[in-house]
């Protein structure tokens, strides 16, 4: 058995993210380990596990030994895989450093679901139903546990995306007619008013900022419980226009290195970005030209 200081509720929750990752259901990973579908979900849930069980699972789930263990980097070649571990970390945090393109998805209106649904439907990609399904649903369940718990986001916004957000709207594709692409263009303003919104109803402190410096292409999110770094989360997906919630590989690290580097970068565009009035006056400069 595996024995000391192993968070085993961890282990767990990388298990359901890769299986979800694999596309795999509970009584899959059942038939293929030859045990219980009840036995796979207390696996899910932490219970102690043997060696072998989890070096068996890795092979299955396209992973390695480490990664479940939380020592490597875990890799997710998949959006629903990565999203449902993005709510696990959420979950489990007090405050989180975001940078998401256009802006992060816990940002968006309360009907932005049912629009990024419609995008994902009209877009290039070839999405399984399935798998069309299990995206949406965790993307609704990381947006009702984040009002629920309420963890501090503190979401660092390019302004050359939110023009790119603009210009082109909440489409699926390039191909849609004018009349489509107007509305779209409409309903991609609606979002950045609600994000104005945001901003005016913050509290004491500033939790989002709009730099207009080169900002990475790579999206990344690092989660904190009280002032101890968890993660460093790294993402090729997108859900704002154009989206892309199947081509290319996520990362998670528990890097202190990584999450070093990554705070600081954070931390230098923060400090030179437009916040409070300023951010609500370059929102609507921008808002003006569209």
């Amino acid at each position: 058995m595996i024995t000391g200081t192993i968070d085993y509720c961890a282990i767990g929750q990388r298990l359901r993210a890769y299986r979800i990752a694999a596309s795999l259901k509970a009584e899959d990973v059942a038939k293929n380990l030859k045990i219980s579908r009840a036995a796979v979900y207390r696996l899910e849930k932490g219970e102690i596990i043997k060696i072998e069980t989890l070096e068996r699972l890795a092979s299955l789930l396209n992973t390695s030994f480490a990664s479940l263990l939380g020592i490597d980097t875990e890799y997710y070649s998949s959006g629903e895989g990565f999203f449902e571990r993005m709510r696990q970390l959420e979950d489990q945090s007090t405050h989180i450093y975001s940078h998401f393109d256009p802006f992060s998805f816990l940002l968006t209106s309360p009907n932005y679901l049912n629009h990024l649904a419609m995008m994902l439907e009209e877009s290039s990609e070839s999405i399984e139903p399935q798998k069309y399904a299990m995206i949406l649903s965790i993307l609704r369940h990381r947006k009702i546990q984040f009002y629920q718990s309420i963890p501090k986001v503190i979401n660092l916004i390019s302004l050359r995306n939110v023009e790119r957000f603009l210009h082109i709207g909440l489409v699926g594709n390039l191909t849609i007619s004018p009349g489509k692409k107007s509305a779209r263009m409409l309903l991609a303003r609606k979002e950045v008013y609600h994000l104005i919104e945001l901003i005016e109803q913050k509290s004491s402190a500033p939790t989002i900022a709009i730099t207009q410096e080169a900002i990475p292409s790579i999206a990344f999110q690092i989660f904190y419980q009280n002032d101890e770094p968890i993660s460093l989360a790294m993402s090729p997906f997108r859900l704002g226009e154009l989206p892309n919630v199947t081509t290319g590989i996520a990362s998670i690290t528990s890097s202190h290195n990584a999450i070093k580097h990554h705070r600081s970068l954070f931390d230098k565009l923060w400090q030179n970005s437009a916040k409070d009035e300023h951010a609500i006056d370059l929102l609507k400069t921008t808002l003006d030209k569209f």
